[in-house]
């Protein structure tokens, strides 16, 4: 008959030994996507793990998908479209270093009374979900994000994770960067973006597969009255 003194340090063992190797490949993957961020500051990146997500659930569900995806460089985008973008999405994008704690905390309160517009995820937090976790949540993907957002800020700088955010963020179905957007909606390129123009894309940017930029005038109003108030 089994003694269960030797079985309990047994288990303990097998136990401690399982924690160990889950640690050590969470390390790994921390390291291999700090890495990937590394790169990123020259590399322009050909797919995100949000355009992996959006082709695996269309070739699930049987439906037909087109992605439009052409990087360019942050000069070729007007700067009225991207300062649409950071008004509407993170307006302290050049104050904060990854983490905006009052927008989160306006966010939280939005979330209590029903309101909220948009949520309290930065530039960069966006940007790294973007590359690396898709569009799912969870408490570990939220650490996960937590632990990139500060490599992010330190190895890239504000100017490339701007140029980077504004050519992989989601912007419809299977359009991804301004550049794509811009002849998706506009049928014009986005270094000729107004004002308006790109502020009515900033503003269906928390929902961009639900919003069409001519049903937000109200929204994108509020993007240009912002504009204005932050001197652009």
């Amino acid at each position: 008959m089994p003694n269960p003194r030797t079985q309990t340090p047994c288990r303990s063992s097998s136990l401690r030994s399982i924690i160990r190797w889950l640690v050590l490949g969470l390390v790994l993957l921390w390291a291999l996507a700090a890495l990937s961020l590394v790169a990123a500051r020259w590399i322009d990146p050909p797919t995100t793990a949000v355009q992996v997500q959006r082709r695996a659930q269309a070739w699930i569900h049987h439906k037909p998908y087109h992605e439009r995806y052409q990087f360019i460089p942050l000069g070729q985008i007007s700067p009225d479209f991207q300062h649409a973008v950071i008004a509407a999405e993170d307006a302290r994008f050049y104050q904060h270093h990854g983490f905006d704690w009052h927008a989160i905390e306006i966010a939280a309160e939005g979330d209590m009374k029903g309101g909220r517009i948009r949520g309290g995820s930065t530039l960069t937090q966006q940007l790294v979900k973007n590359l690396f976790f898709g569009t799912g949540r969870s408490f570990l993907r939220k650490g996960a994000e937590f632990a990139l957002v500060p490599v992010a800020e330190l190895v890239l700088g504000k100017r490339r994770i701007l140029e980077l955010y504004l050519n992989v963020v989601e912007w419809g179905p299977g359009v991804y960067g301004a550049e794509a957007a811009s002849h998706y909606y506009d049928k014009t390129s986005a270094r000729n973006m107004g004002r308006r123009q790109g502020a009515q894309l900033a503003a269906i940017l928390p929902a961009p597969l639900k919003r069409r930029p001519e049903r937000m005038n109200r929204y994108s109003d509020l993007i240009l009255e912002r504009m204005s108030q932050m001197g652009w």
